[in-house]
């Protein structure tokens, strides 16, 4: 039997996580998912992949398939350590970055400014071109100004350009001749033009996607070429496949074209292993939420499908309208609240947990590697939650010293004690997860109560319940491995690409052939770009249209079936609209853009059931202590051993469950049943599972 192996990893903010499992070839027929834990270890963050390689102890020579997935993007953005970039733009245009949108989310703040570009206004420049809205060329770009352009950039030391032309997603001639003479002119720099990036309309965001895309093409580059030297040194015959935000895997050349695609790498593979392990189930409805050391994502998911949009930002809350990023996007909410959120006390006394996070080094104080601020882990091992003898997987002894240490002050401050700050951090920090998950629920018309609550991230299963208690949720489900969930993800991940292109189309009688005609041209395209790639198999198609009443501003994401006609498109969208909005009207409706989805299945491994070999429950009880419940108080728990929980087996809170990198906390009241996978059930309400 020839047995290979299947291998992903998940770099965090403050660990990287990497599951493999092996792989009967000829069946296709898994084994038991197995996991490891390594610390991120920036700014070389492939280092930490090939940790945990080690700690694995995996034979590279023996895998057959690895995908990964990083936040390289989303640091290098929200850090500002991506490469100097210059725009070269339509005549006119230069200032489009600066301008932005007037929708400022702060109002009545007569300070406001609008964030900085991240191309300073001397390194936009503009050449002389025009295509109009219909695609038709007005004048040729003046290709002879160019020469000027690089010696510009390279004096200022300009590494990556970014080139953007009005009118672009509908003819992108004018910027394929540019770029193609850029790359001639300035080889050493990484060259990206707009269409490479988003064939949508709106000059303003498409001029920053492709802006923020070129920012970080060099450390893409660097990354995942050093990524890749240090697998093939260690025995690994192939390329990895990158994990894109869309949900799908790239590989490591498309992902180099078009490094944007990584913003959300790690958190939409979690996601979309949750759809499928929902599928599973029999629990299509989700609302999940990741929690890992440095912040917590959210997503809805209905009726086992992942909503997937285009209007991305980073940067962007109640004070900032940040920086648009129209690639295709998982919709997801994350927030800076994880298990290394600094607790912090404003000018007006007021307690805080997060954004800033003590990140992989120095970490929560616990770790006693210098950190000195409290954190939600720190908290955590404070109330008792956190078994100190099994604290990092029994790696790590807590140094209760630099707990004491990192506590002190703010305790005096707020006139508590330890234990009463570690309860209003771990409270705050609920309170601030449970807003993320109603921005992605109830402000989108949708019910908590309608759907279970899946948690997973090194710290979903602490805080689940009392998130669930507080949005009413009855269901919540803890996935096996679910420490390691968005990276067992990756192993369910199809190659994917998604083609999005602006063309306005009256749907009225006559539109039928021309939208065929349009979502024909992207089909085209998509099989010959993962020829390219060298896939051997052709993909397969889904088809979605974003429609709106005529006149109006933005659509909505509407699902097409190949024998749709044009009719049950319309009343579709009818429906979904009314179901966003509230209201539908009786007007003309308008096609905004044909997207296509382009999938190539891979081989995925099934999740294993677990064996049960009747053993009773008193067998995986391992002992008692005493846990802080927030409002329940404290109380002696049941302490059980999760790798000994067996199918079948069910049991009640004040309980503990404790795994090497994830516990649960059951308040008193709930139940717990584990199914035929090992996955974890809490019924709320239920005393008895």
């Amino acid at each position: 039997m020839a047995r290979r192996l299947r291998v992903a990893s998940d770099v965090g903010g403050t660990f990287t996580d990497m599951v493999w499992c092996e792989v009967d070839t000829a069946s296709g027929t898994a084994g038991a998912v197995q996991a490891v834990k390594a610390d991120t270890t920036p700014p070389d963050f492939e280092q930490g992949v090939l940790a945990a390689i080690a700690k694995a102890g995996v034979d590279l020579g023996a895998v057959d398939f690895l995908a990964h997935g990083s936040t390289v993007v989303i640091n290098a953005l929200t850090e500002r350590k991506g490469a100097p970039t210059g725009l070269v733009t339509t005549a006119g245009f230069r200032d489009v970055l600066e301008i932005a949108r007037g929708n400022r989310p702060d109002l009545f703040n007569f300070n406001f400014r609008k964030p900085p570009p991240f191309v300073e206004r001397h390194l936009r420049r503009e050449i002389d071109e025009r295509t109009n809205v219909q695609g038709e060329i007005v004048r040729e770009p003046a290709l002879d100004a160019l020469a000027a352009i690089v010696a510009h950039f390279r004096a200022e030391g300009v590494t990556a350009v970014a080139v953007c032309f009005l009118h672009a997603y509908a003819n992108p001639a004018n910027e394929q001749h540019v770029a193609q003479r850029l790359r001639e002119l300035m080889p050493e720099a990484s060259v990206i033009a707009s269409h490479e990036i988003s064939r949508e309309w709106r000059e303003y965001e498409r001029t920053s996607t492709t802006v923020l895309s070129a920012y970080v093409a060099p450390t893409v580059e660097r990354y995942v070429g050093a990524l890749r030297h240090g697998l093939s040194e260690r025995g690994l015959a192939g390329a990895p496949y990158i994990m894109q935000s869309n949900g799908g895997i790239a590989t490591v050349a498309a992902v180099c074209r078009n490094p944007i695609t990584m913003v959300e790498s790690g958190p939409a593979s979690g996601i979309f292993a949750a759809a499928a392990l929902g599928r599973l189930i029999d629990e299509p409805d989700l609302l999940v939420l990741d929690i890992g050391g440095t912040t917590a994502k959210c997503a809805l998911i209905e009726d086992g499908e992942v909503k997937v949009g285009t209007d991305y930002y980073i940067e962007r809350d109640r004070k900032r309208p940040g920086y648009p990023i129209q690639t295709p996007v998982a919709e997801i909410v994350e927030i800076g609240n994880g298990g290394g959120s600094i607790a912090w006390v404003d000018d007006g006394g007021k307690l805080h947990v997060g954004p800033r996070s003590a990140g992989a080094r120095p970490g929560p104080a616990a770790y006693g590697r210098g950190g000195d601020q409290p954190t939600t882990t720190d908290a955590n091992l404070l109330l008792g939650r956190i078994d100190p003898a099994t604290f990092v997987g029994g790696e790590v002894v807590p140094d209760w010293a630099a707990i004491d240490g990192a506590f002190a002050p703010l305790a005096r401050r707020l006139e508590m004690d330890n234990a009463q700050l570690a309860a209003g951090i771990v409270r705050i920090a609920n309170a601030n997860m449970v807003n993320a998950l109603r921005l992605v629920s109830t402000n989108k018309g949708y019910d908590p109560r309608d759907f279970a609550l899946l948690v997973c991230g090194g710290g979903g299963a602490m805080h689940g319940v009392a998130l669930a208690e507080e949005l009413g949720v009855r269901h919540v489900i803890v996935p096996v491995n679910s420490s390691a969930f968005s990276a067992w993800g990756m192993l369910l991940s199809d190659l994917r690409r998604d083609y999005l292109r602006t063309s306005l189309v009256d749907l009225d009688d006559g539109a039928r052939a021309q939208v065929e005609a349009l979502f024909s041209e992207l089909e085209a395209t998509a099989t010959a770009d993962f020829a390219e790639d060298g896939a051997q198999n052709p993909p397969r198609f889904e088809r979605f249209a974003d429609m709106r009443y005529l006149g109006q501003e933005h659509t909505v994401k509407v699902p097409m079936a190949g024998a749709d006609t044009l009719a049950a498109l319309i009343d579709r969208f009818h429906a979904l609209h009314e179901k966003r909005y509230t209201y539908r009207l009786d007007g003309a409706v308008q096609l905004v853009n044909a997207h296509l989805v382009a999938l190539i299945e891979v081989p995925k491994p099934s999740l294993p059931e677990r064996p049960a070999t009747g053993a009773p429950l008193a067998t995986a009880r391992i002992g008692s202590r005493r846990v802080s419940f927030d409002r329940q108080g404290a109380h002696d728990a049941a302490i059980y051993d999760g790798l000994a929980l067996e199918p079948g087996m069910a049991f009640a809170g004040p309980a503990v469950v404790q795994e090497p990198s994830a516990t649960l906390v059951v308040p008193p009241g709930h139940g717990v049943s584990i199914d035929r996978f090992g996955n974890y059930h809490v019924h709320l309400g239920a005393a008895e599972a």
